[in-house]
């Protein structure tokens, strides 16, 4: 059996979170014992100049152990978030076209009407 045909015996549950240039996969996969672990993978596509692009990719493997103590810490770091800083997306810097001097007049935010209305659907 090669590897790749191992991956997917291994693989159980999947599932893809697109994000702009970032995508998020979180898989189910078994040990050799046949327990369960989660992977998750970041994966971010780099586009050169030339028009070739590559994928950074960043992985978490996280087993059963630790899931109780990794979700109190994502919930109390997201709630922090939330209580701070509310819902709402108060930076224009993740979109792909953002230029700090574009967005500032004189020291001072320019007016939403200044910016471009962009369709995520697109990307």
């Amino acid at each position: 059996m090669n590897d790749r045909e191992l991956i997917d015996q291994e693989e159980i549950h999947s599932k893809v979170l697109r994000a702009g240039r970032r995508t998020s996969f979180f898989d189910v996969r078994s040990t050799k014992a046949g327990d369960y672990y989660l992977t998750i993978t970041e994966s971010k596509k780099f586009t050169h100049d030339d028009g070739s692009f590559h994928y950074k990719k960043h992985k978490i493997y996280l087993y059963k152990e630790d899931f109780a103590a990794f979700k109190e810490n994502v919930i109390e770091m997201m709630d922090f978030i939330i209580d701070e800083k509310g819902t709402e997306v108060i930076s224009e810097r993740h979109q792909k076209d953002f230029k700090k001097e574009d967005h500032q007049q004189n020291g001072e935010m320019k007016s939403p009407e200044n910016f471009t209305d962009i369709d995520f659907d697109d990307i």
